[in-house]
């Protein structure tokens, strides 16, 4: 392809490329399989068509949109375009003028979102929007606003929607599809016939561990306070669905609203507080189940804290019940003992044989919880020939007194340290899991399952790229671990088989659109020639 320097499209890139050039397309790809060169062919192929015009390249977090720059830059000549990056730290002033003089606009969707909010230019002349991670355009993100505009105000209008999974529901890849305009979907797995050749061997083991039986004791006795709060919520008649922790969420959420709009029954109020402390059981059995035993612990000392500074009347109530505090007593012997949750023992093993085995190996492990990922590094550093470091985001969570979040500098050095071996494992929370630029691993190690498609297909994609990989998954029998296992790959499928849906019914309407173009033009045809007949 003209103007592309130092690298060629790999066959179902090329094939990619060509549809995205006649249809708004959304690409499913995996991590690691070359969605952004599908993005720079397009960006080439759209300027050339339209001299002048620009290219608007958005990504979710700051570190993502340099990294998609630095990439343009590496494969496009110097005097191609001129490439600019948004950040809220260039006044908007500035940015203004900026907006005038580029061609190639990378950005966050919240700085372009408030420019537009603003009106501080429009988007008439952007022949190309990319949003990369476009699964999150949904609802009020604000790449769903620059969209709107888009479609609003550009002239020769293309969009390209970017990403590893879109979710399984059917109702929210409708919506992805409907707000950027999308006509057609490309889907691609591992096991694409096309795909297949250019990836290496991805082995998979499941490791089971059991659930303690110390640990049972302790679960048991939360789940019948967590019961009684249940029962509490049900007699009250507010509660008819499940108790799951996300159905709680929802309630509370619904309770809030009511009260919020002027509703102040008594009901209500009461109802807010024990939903309150279910969902606070809620998370502390998936602690005691998922995570660790100490994790579980500071949680308990947090809400016992919180009974002490008195922040509400319901953490004081929970904080008092005696099998609350029994539990508590428990997990701090247990914790005296140096009894920890098996999945740490076996994690140890785990990576333990993989470095004995490969001393130049780099493995990353994710886990849901901050909390966990700190526990896990602590552990393995004690293990010689291991360097781990923890990777998380930037929000900042005291724990314990120390803030445990990362700025972008610290994450860009982390994975400059992991790229160059100086660190050997990554201990990593859902940072780690989007779009970031970490390199090729050969171990992926799952703490604990994730319900999710999107984040199952995200982590895994770490690895089996370029060189052989492994994927492993630790899971705790008769726990979450297990139905969260089955739940993922269940919506895996799922999603495949609805994008398949989905692009059968664009199908469909383009054929229909087509018949009804026909349609109209052999009826204009007609009343054409009689019309000719008359004169």
């Amino acid at each position: 392809m003209d103007f592309l320097k130092g690298i060629s499209p790999r066959e179902y890139q090329q094939k990619i490329f060509e549809k995205c050039t006649d249809k708004n397309c959304l690409v499913v790809l995996p991590t690691g399989l070359g969605k952004t060169l599908i993005a720079l062919m397009l960006s080439i192929e759209r300027m050339k068509k339209f001299p002048g015009e620009k290219v608007l390249f958005l990504a979710p977090t700051r570190p993502l949109v340099e990294q998609h720059m630095n990439y343009f830059k590496k494969y496009l000549p110097e005097l191609f375009a001129e490439m600019i990056l948004f950040t809220g730290q260039i006044n908007s002033g500035e940015r203004k003028k900026l907006w005038q003089n580029s061609d190639i606009i990378f950005s966050t969707p919240q700085c372009i979102a408030n420019d537009l909010k603003k009106n501080l230019y429009d988007l008439k002349d952007v022949c190309l929007l990319v949003e990369d991670e476009a699964h999150r355009c949904i609802k009020n993100y604000d790449y769903t606003l620059v969209s709107k505009r888009y479609q609003e105000q550009a002239v020769h209008q293309r969009v390209l929607g970017l990403t590893a999974s879109p979710g399984s529901e059917h109702g929210k890849i409708r919506e992805i599809c409907r707000n950027l305009s999308i006509e057609e979907v490309e889907l691609k797995t591992r096991e694409s016939e096309d795909v297949k050749s250019y990836l290496q061997e991805l082995k998979f083991e499941k490791r089971i561990v059991d659930f303690p039986e110390e640990f049972e004791i302790l679960r048991n006795i939360l789940k019948k306070i967590f019961n009684e709060y249940v029962q509490e919520l049900k007699s009250r008649g507010v509660l008819w669905t499940n108790s799951s922790k996300t159905g709680l969420i929802e309630l509370q959420k619904k309770l809030m609203g009511a009260v919020s709009h002027g509703n102040k029954n008594y009901n209500y109020l009461l109802a807010i507080s024990s939903c309150s402390n279910a969902i606070k059981l809620q998370h502390a059995m998936e602690l005691l189940e998922t995570q660790t035993l100490l994790s579980f612990n500071e949680y308990m000392s947090e809400l016992f804290k919180q009974a002490a500074d008195r922040k509400s009347r319901g953490i004081v109530r929970l904080a008092g019940k005696p099998e609350f505090n029994l539990v508590y007593a428990k997990t701090n012997e247990l914790l005296s003992k140096e009894v920890e949750h098996p999945k740490i023992e076996e994690l140890v093993s785990i990576v333990k044989r993989e470095i004995e085995k490969n001393n130049q190996t780099k493995i990353i492990i994710f886990t849901q919880f901050r909390n966990t990922a700190s526990i896990i590094s602590k552990k393995l550093d004690k293990i010689p020939g291991i360097i781990s470091k923890v990777f998380v985001g930037q929000a900042k969570k005291i724990s314990r007194g120390n803030s445990t979040g990362l700025s972008q500098k610290e994450q860009k050095k982390i994975i400059d340290e992991f790229s160059s071996g100086e660190i050997n494992v990554l201990c990593a929370t859902s940072i780690g899991e989007e779009g970031l630029d970490i390199p090729e691993v050969n171990t992926v190690i799952f703490y604990e399952p994730v319900p999710s498609a999107i984040r199952k297909i995200q982590r895994s994609g770490r690895t089996a790229r370029l060189m052989e990989g492994k994927l492993i998954m630790l899971i705790t029998k008769g726990t979450r671990d297990e139905s969260f296992y089955y739940v993922s790959n269940a919506r895996e499928k799922k999603m495949h088989k609805t994008i398949q849906d989905i692009k059968e019914e664009m199908a469909n309407n383009s054929a229909e659109e087509r018949s009804e173009t026909n349609k109209r033009d052999c009826e204009e045809g007609k009343n054409k020639s009689e019309f000719q007949k008359t004169l």
